[in-house]
């Protein structure tokens, strides 16, 4: 069987501190601390603690040229190789090989999901970024209303200045004051909402414009054959638009509870799971970790990039991972504005539970990356007004 080293790997040293009480007693330092090896490797999507032999032997494969296995085990150990293996921080072939016809289920899975991997051209520390700071289970301030800046001062001390000082004030241009608009009252307005209404529904009309002007498409352009773009109300890099909007509904006129991904194109949604009220309002729980100032919101939109859609032109690419954190954030200003137009306040969030999301969605990480989740919906009574014009 021939073998190389999966398509992207970080190993970090990292370090674990502890108390040696019986140095402390003795007058020595208490603290002590151990070193070890982690592989992050994302086609994995969990974390693998290596020993020094394992290191070395992955310091010696790349991970494009095939090795024979045989050669690996004789010079390194065939244990060192077959942990490696079962890791998935090797990858085998055995189709290239000439003593087996096939890989265990185990190891074609890895395979597999390495495969997967290096289709999409992530550049690998982005892809690492992306894979290690997803949420799972988190529970984001639980059980706490939303902690005011008086909360954060008390735990925190003073935050750093709102503004900052570049060069002398005697350098300075005063500029002329803004002249009054008929954009500066949305603008003013727009607010982030912490307190929906609980009983309230969105007419479904409404929905459909809150979508439609954020996430549909405007207008298609074919650039060459077979190969379009779409014109949006939000900008893009490379006017690619990779991010899919998937509607978590609560309360919407004529809308089940559940979930369903907003076309673009067609102007439809189409159901990706059924849910009772009781589901849904857990999986907006779960979605945005715990944070109950959100989850109420009756309508709620899972930002997810089609990372190739993106990467196929920006092909490991150091910015294109940024495009993507931009692109979602492009978006959901445009909602906050359509929704303040409308008379509703808005939310977005990166806070949140991507791994239960990608799962509910039926999603991979490795192709389509979940951003935010955003929603909007009418103000419950004692919404943070005093914040409208600050946030």
């Amino acid at each position: 069987m021939l073998v190389r080293r999966c398509a992207v790997l970080l190993i970090e040293p990292r370090e674990e501190l502890g108390l040696d009480l019986q140095s402390m007693f003795s007058g020595g330092s208490a603290l002590t601390a151990t070193m070890h090896w982690v592989a992050l490797a994302p086609h994995l999507d969990r974390e693998v603690t290596l020993a020094a032999d394992d290191v070395a032997l992955l310091g010696s494969v790349g991970q494009t040229v095939w090795q024979q296995r045989a050669a690996l085990e004789q010079q390194y150990g065939a244990d060192i190789v077959a942990r490696l293996l079962d890791h998935g921080l090797l990858v085998g072939d055995a189709r290239l090989g000439a003593q087996e016809s096939e890989l265990s289920p185990e190891l074609a899975h890895w395979r597999e999901r390495d495969d997967t991997l290096r289709a999409q051209h992530w550049r690998p520390l982005s892809a690492v970024a992306h894979i290690y700071s997803r949420w799972r289970g988190m529970q984001s301030e639980s059980g706490m209303q939303f902690p005011t800046f008086d909360d954060l001062v008390k735990e925190y001390g003073q935050p750093p200045s709102p503004a900052v000082e570049r060069g002398g004030a005697s350098d300075a241009i005063a500029l002329p004051a803004p002249a009054a608009d008929a954009l500066d009252d949305l603008l003013l307005r727009r607010y982030t909402g912490r307190n929906f209404d609980t009983t309230a529904q969105v007419p479904l009309a409404l929905a459909a414009r809150l979508l439609q002007r954020t996430f549909g498409a405007q207008d298609q352009r074919m650039m060459a054959p077979d190969a379009y773009v779409l014109k949006k109300t939000s900008p893009s890099a490379g006017g690619l638009h990779p991010c899919e909007a998937y509607v978590l509904a609560q309360r919407i006129d004529g809308v089940a509870p559940g979930l369903y991904h907003y076309h673009a194109v067609n102007h439809v949604l189409e159901p990706v799971q059924a849910l009772t009220v009781d589901e849904a309002r857990q999986l907006a729980l779960v979605a945005v970790a715990d944070q109950q100032w959100f989850a109420d919101a009756p309508i709620m939109v899972i930002v997810a990039a089609r990372v190739f859609r993106n990467f196929w032109k920006y092909r490991n690419h150091a910015k294109a991972h940024r495009a993507l954190l931009l692109d979602a954030g492009h978006l959901s200003q445009t909602l906050y504005l359509l929704a303040t137009e409308a008379g509703l306040a808005g939310f977005v969030t990166a806070a949140i539970n991507e791994v239960e999301l990608e799962q509910a969605l039926g999603l991979d990480p490795l192709t389509d990356a979940v951003i935010a989740v955003c929603g909007c919906g009418p103000a419950g009574p004692g919404d943070y007004v005093e914040l409208r014009n600050a946030t």
